[in-house]
Order: structure tokens, then C-alpha cells, then sequence
């Protein structure tokens, strides 16, 4: 799925006037928790951080700032930890996205100078002590940006009382290009500098949020999808540990790391289609960002399907000294609550968009199953199981099905089985309730719960209908996570009963209308895939 962006303003006026002053847009709720007063349109927050004074914008009672920078231009940084960003005279504006990290195939302004957060908060420099949702998003490691409208923390603010912030990070070979088998001293931690731009930020929030209004012993990180694999691997740095208090991952998971080896052969790939020797790194830093994206899409030999290298997170001993999820979950984060989620029919959201994929004949099931499930086992054993635990299915039930068993699920399964084992808090849930729109054939695709956690449905993006279904569903999911942020656990009164997750009983949240809590939900599912060792893909 793609990511989105807000335009920027042209004027400063233009921009004011089109956000509008309005009371409570569809769907968002009064909090009792919420005591900040609505100030007027001409009374424009200020706030000062560490590198000046910035002016943000009200929107409905919150106090909106985008593109503050909590790094420096890593143009000149390119593969090394970014530095502090530069101070700035006078006032800077607010009130629009900074740059996303440099990518391919995104309507969206791109630069290495592209380290840039925004916050949305109830109320600035009370003592307000409010819990802080800092949200990483997804694209994988490869592309996306903190600047979607599905990802504005104005809901969640009036919902919860609560400092929201987004952010954008170095991403594919500027953010994971790992260069220390090749390079230099001052190219060491190059594999991982997207996740060290993640801690930079989260350094940030502790130093700030009290200017905010947040509390910096109380920070929540929660992340889709690869913003989900990038928490589980915040998890296992050393660097991270102390810098977040709870943690949520929506269908994104990194239970292994790439190994160096693997690592250091795309990169030798890399410097191939650039026509680069090993011994020119020097070069590689100073190419143009566009070269660089070009030759990252040449074909990845383990992943058969894509057209791209992998980047993402290595195995370098200098900032990541073992696997997030391998072969236990990371004593240091034992002590963090956890929720660990995912959607019932994750790959409807990309593989639904071949239509072929929907009128499948039980002959040309097992070619394309083969192609896409991602675990070796035999499509045909794999097509005899499901038809046995679900007699009523058509191929193209078990096609959509398996792929997304034998995809991300089983991740999460294998990091809720290594926290349960750990005895660490976490629960576990499943989004079961799917989007009406398109007929409902595409059900609780991936992504769909962005905007019913952000209580966002009537964004733009969003994919769930503004219906009192949908409503419903986005109260319960957008409340787990507050209750997460401000309790330490996710149950409130408009669900069920939460247990935590245990090997015993599985317990799973089934976020529908009604929601229940259901014992190993799909067990013959996963103890299919388990026949198969799992191993995070493009990772070895």
C-alpha cells in the first residue's frame, strides 16, 4: 500500500485558512481527559526546542507542529549516524512536513536532509505529564514517510489527552547500506543508521516533550508494518534501551536480522550495478541520490519475487549484537508491555490487486501459492491441510489465506511465543472486522488498521468507510492503545476481557463487530507453517 502525503502550504495565510477552525471533525470524541482550552486561530502556539523557537497551528483545540528537524542534513553524512541539527535565528514555521527520505515512486518532496519529526499536543509547557505515542511508519525499510493523513495525531490527542509524534528516517541503501566489510573506520555503522536516526529522534522526545506537555518516562512506540519490524529491532539495541516504556507493532515484525555475509553480498550487488569496484567507496558517497535508487532495484537473489535488494537492519556487533526475535525474545526489553497485532487478510492488500487472484481454479493454485506463501513446504501439502480445516473454501480463499500465514503472521506468531516464554507482558490481537468498501473482497487487508488505531477513518486514504461499523471497531482499537500508553495494558470497557498471551492458551484479541477474545485463533494454521523453520526474509 502506499504512503501518503499532506502538500505543503504555498502561504502561511493559504495554510490557516484551508485547515479551517472547526469544532469536532467526524468521528473524533471529547476526552474527560482533555483540559487544554481552544485558543483562537491568530494565537498561533509557539515552542522553543534546542535549536530555536518554532510556531506551529491549532487544529480543533491541539497544537500542531510539522517538520521540527531532531537531526542535521545527511547529505553530507551519507552511510555514517547523523548529527545534531543546525540552530536556526528567530522563528521558524510549523506548519507543514519536512522532506521524506530519498525513494523511488513516492508523490512526495525527497531529500537527504530529510530527519524531521511533528507533534501533536493537547497543550504546551502545563506539567500535563501526558503519556506519549511516538508512531514509526511503514513502507518496509525501503520507502514511506511520517506525513500520511492517516497518521495525523489530532484524533488521538482529543480521544486520549495524549502528545502524538511522527517522523521520517534514513530508509534502503541510505539508511541500511552496510558498508563495514568495505569501508573505513567512519562507515562501521552504516547497516544500521536508519535505526540510529530512530534513536536520535527518540533522544529528541526525552529531551523535549515537557515542552509539550508529555512525559518522557512514559513514551510509547507503536508502528505498521515495517515500522513494526523497526520497534521489534529498536528492542534488541542497546542504544534504544530506556528510550520507550510500552511498545505496539501492527503486522510488522524483524524476528532475524540480515547476517553480515548476506548484507555485505547485496552491497557488492549494489556497487555492481553502479559500476563501482569495492575500493571506491569514496565515490558511492558522493553519486547522486538518483543513481543510487537505480541500481538498488536490481533483483535481490532471495527474495524471487521482487525487484529490489533488501535493506534493512544487520547483525554488525556495533549496534545490533543479536537477532531482535532469534533464538529468544531480547532480555532487555523483557520488561516492556507489548502488543503484537496483525489482520486477518494481510495480502489481499497486494496481491488483491490482481483480479486473477480471485477466480483461481484448484489447478492453477498450486504455481501461484508456490510463488508466494514464502515458507518451503509443498503447495500441495499446504492446499490438502487447508482443505481439510476449511472444506467450505474456494482456491482463492486458501490462496489468500496461506499467503498470509505463511507471510507476516508467522512472525508475529513466533515473537508472541518468544515474549510468552520470556513471561513478558504482551497480548496479542487479530483484526478480523474487514472494509465494506469494494464489495468487502479486499476484508482486513494490510493497513486497514492505521486509520481505525489513529481513529482516523475519515482521512483521506483510509479504506474502512465512516460507517457506525467502522466507528465502533476504530473506539475499541484507538482505546487499546491508550489504554497501553497511559495503564500498561490494553483493556478498557468497550471489549472483552484481555488476557495476556500465554503458550498454554493463545489468547487472542479478535477486534470485530462484536469483538472476543478467542484461544489460538487459525491453530491449524500455524502449526502447518511451523513444520518450516522461519527465517525473516531477505535476512540471510
Amino acid at each position: 500500500m502506499s504512503e501518503h502525503r499532506d502538500a505543503p502550504s504555498s502561504t502561511r495565510r493559504d495554510f490557516l485558512r484551508r485547515a479551517g477552525w472547526l469544532g469536532l471533525c467526524a468521528g473524533a470524541q471529547a476526552s474527560p481527559w482533555l483540559h487544554a482550552a481552544t485558543s483562537s486561530p491568530s494565537a498561533a502556539p509557539l515552542a522553543t526546542v534546542r535549536s530555536g523557537r518554532i510556531r506551529g497551528y491549532l487544529d480543533r483545540g491541539v497544537r500542531v507542529f510539522k517538520g521540527i528537524p531532531y537531526g542535521g542534513d545527511t547529505s553530507t553524512r551519507r552511510f555514517m549516524p547523523a548529527l545534531r541539527e543546525a540552530p536556526w535565528r528567530g522563528v521558524r514555521e510549523a506548519i507543514a512536513h519536512g522532506a521524506s527520505a530519498p525513494q523511488s515512486g513516492e508523490d512526495q518532496s525527497t531529500s537527504e536532509d530529510c530527519l524531521f519529526l511533528n507533534v501533536f499536543t493537547p497543550a504546551l509547557r502545563d506539567n500535563g505529564k501526558r503519556p506519549v505515542l511516538f508512531y514509526i511508519h511503514g513502507g518496509g525499510y525501503n520507502n514511506g514517510s511520517g506525513s500520511s493523513p492517516l497518521y495525523d495525531g489530532v484524533n488521538l490527542c482529543r480521544r486520549g489527552d495524549v502528545v502524538v509524534v511522527t517522523l521520517n528516517h534514513r530508509l534502503n541503501a541510505f539508511g541500511y547500506l552496510y558498508l563495514a566489510e568495505l569501508g573505513g573506520t567512519e562507515l562501521q555503522q552504516s547497516g544500521n543508521v536508519g535505526q540510529l536516526d530512530l534513536v536520535q529522534a527518540l533522544h529528541w522526545v526525552r529531551e523535549h516533550v515537557h515542552e509539550f506537555g508529555g512525559d518522557a518516562g512514559n513514551v510509547t512506540v507503536f508502528g505498521q508494518s515495517g515500522g513494526g519490524a523497526k520497534i521489534a529491532t529498536l528492542m534488541a539495541m542497546p542504544a534504544a534501551a530506556g528510550l520507550f516504556h510500552r511498545a505496539m507493532t501492527m503486522s510488522g515484525q524483524q524476528v532475524t536480522a540480515a547476517g553480515p555475509r548476506a548484507a555485505t553480498q547485496r552491497t557488492r550487488l549494489l556497487l555492481a550495478a553502479l559500476q563501482l569496484r569495492a575500493d571506491e567507496l569514496e565515490r558511492l558517497r558522493t553519486l547522486p541520490v538518483a543513481r543510487i535508487l537505480e541500481a538498488a532495484r536490481t533483483r535481490d537473489p532471495s527474495r524471487i519475487e521482487e525487484t529490489s535488494l533488501y535493506f534493512g537492519p544487520v547483525l554488525d556487533d556495533r549496534n545490533l549484537y543479536r537477532h531482535p526475535f532469534y533464538p529468544d525474545a531480547p532480555p532487555q526489553s523483557a520488561h516492556i508491555p507489548m502488543i503484537i497485532g496483525n489482520t486477518r487478510d494481510e495480502t489481499r492488500a497486494f496481491l488483491g490487486n490482481d483480479p486473477e487472484n480471485f477466480n483461481l481454479s484448484w489447478d492453477q493454485l498450486p504455481a501461484r501459492l508456490q510463488a508466494q506463501q514464502y515458507t518451503d513446504l509443498l503447495p500441495e501439502t499446504v492446499i490438502a491441510e487447508y482443505r481439510r480445516l476449511y472444506p467450505d473454501y474456494t482456491p482463492s480463499q486458501v490462496f489468500f489465506a496461506a499467503t498470509t500465514a505463511g507471510r507476516s503472521w508467522r512472525g508475529a506468531v513466533d515473537e508472541a511465543e518468544a515474549r510468552a516464554r520470556q513471561g513478558a507482558p504482551t497480548w496479542v490481537y487479530q483484526l478480523d472486522w474487514g472494509s465494506p468498501l469494494d464489495g468487502g473482497k479486499f476484508g482486513a487487508f494490510h493497513t486497514l488498521d492505521i486509520p481505525l488505531v489513529f481513529d482516523n477513518i475519515a482521512q483521506p486514504g483510509s479504506r474502512t468507510g465512516t460507517g457506525a461499523a467502522a466507528q465502533r471497531v476504530a473506539g475499541q482499537m484507538s482505546d487499546m492503545l491508550l489504554a497501553l500508553a497511559r495503564h500498561g495494558e490494553p483493556g478498557h470497557a468497550a471489549i472483552p476481557d484481555w488476557p495476556p498471551y500465554s503458550l498454554q492458551g493463545r489468547e487472542t484479541m479478535l477486534f470485530d463487530v462484536p469483538s472476543r477474545v478467542q484461544n489460538d485463533p487459525r491453530g491449524g494454521e500455524r502449526r502447518l507453517y511451523q513444520r518450516a523453520p522461519f527465517v525473516q526474509r531477505g535476512t540471510m
